[in-house]
């Protein structure tokens, strides 16, 4: 049996390199389901994967896709996985993958979920409002009152952050590109907005995010660009501040004296979905889906959706996710709605 999945022979421009093509369906292995594509996303990671520029190199051809959602359709050899069997599940597939009207991941990258949310909501569950919750809930744990600092600020998951922070109390000074982000993220509740859009604005963010944070510096940091722009958040954290760098946004790395760590006793730390995910049990994955779900039902950790495209429409769906023009996120439609 033939099934459709978007695919690159070699790394370069998306809408260029990403072709549809017609290949015999994946059988499950041990441990592992079949999952019967519903939606997935194109996220900024799915992009760099295409372009080489991902932590995790493709081994062509490849297939795009680091989560979604879809319905568990077959289970190889094991009890996990014919549990999940005709189940909606959450899929997460952290070698790419989900552009695909099948996929084969292991039993425990599915996660059942609730019939509350529709395919959308479900197909982005978890690589923004997961990263949004456990980076400032569970790993920097920032506490009522305190501030946040963070870049990229109006991108889709920076808006979560913002909408989060209203939502349990912490403050958020939030670092953006371009002028017309302010009114939104200040709508959205941000405490304080600051814009760089040149290196002269940059070479004074640390000054500006000790005046309004305070001058014994940040406590809690999030980026996502890297380069001079997160070197600046770097050197703005005060004594016991710390910094999670979760993306790299401008392809520079961050530059700093390590005598700024060991002054303020600061540090700069990584993080990525997937690895942390990959050590937590199933008990905290099923509480962490039930408390994602809530928080998405209730506006919190919502997705807006820029549109859906069908996978023979890959090269336009790929271009519309990086065009300024229009709001949210762009979604890969594979098969039709659930239920």
């Amino acid at each position: 049996m033939l099934t459709r999945t978007v695919q690159f022979s070699a790394p370069g421009e998306p809408s260029q390199v990403l072709h549809l093509q017609s290949l015999q369906q994946p059988l499950p292995g041990p441990g592992q389901v079949l999952v019967q594509m519903l939606v997935s996303p194109v996220n900024p990671s799915d992009l760099m994967f295409v372009r080489g520029h991902y932590t995790l190199k493709a081994q062509c051809p490849a297939t795009p896709g680091f989560e979604g959602v879809g319905i568990v359709a077959a289970a190889g050899p094991g009890l996990r996985g014919r549990l999940f069997l005709g189940r909606r599940v959450v899929v997460l597939n952290p070698k790419g993958g989900n552009w695909s009207e099948y996929a084969v991941v292991p039993a425990e990258n599915v996660v059942p979920i609730s019939s509350s949310l529709s395919d959308q909501q479900a197909a982005t569950f978890f690589v923004n409002p997961a990263t949004a919750w456990v980076m400032t809930r569970e790993v920097l744990r920032v506490p009522p009152g305190e501030w946040l600092v963070l870049t990229a600020a109006g991108s889709a998951l920076g808006q979560m952050v913002v909408r989060l922070a209203k939502h349990c109390g912490f403050r958020t000074f939030c670092v953006v590109r371009r002028a017309a982000q302010r009114t939104l993220l200040k709508t959205l509740g941000a405490d304080h907005v600051e814009v760089c859009s040149d290196e002269m604005a940059v070479a004074g963010l640390t000054e500006q995010i000790r005046s309004v944070v305070g001058s014994a510096g940040a406590r809690y940091a999030i980026d996502a660009v890297g380069g001079s722009l997160g070197s600046a958040l770097v050197n703005s954290l005060g004594r016991g501040g710390r910094l999670l760098a979760y993306g790299t946004l401008s392809g520079q790395p961050l530059s700093f004296h390590p005598r700024t760590l060991m002054t303020a006793g600061s540090s700069v730390e990584g993080f990525w979905l997937g690895n942390f995910m990959a050590e937590q049990g199933l008990l905290f994955r099923l509480n962490l889906v039930r408390r994602l779900t809530r928080l998405i039902r209730s506006g919190v950790l919502h997705t807006e959706i820029g549109g859906e495209w069908g996978l023979d429409q890959v090269q336009v769906a790929v271009q519309a996710a990086e065009d300024s023009a229009i709001s949210g996120k762009c979604l890969l439609r594979i098969h039709p709605v659930s239920g």
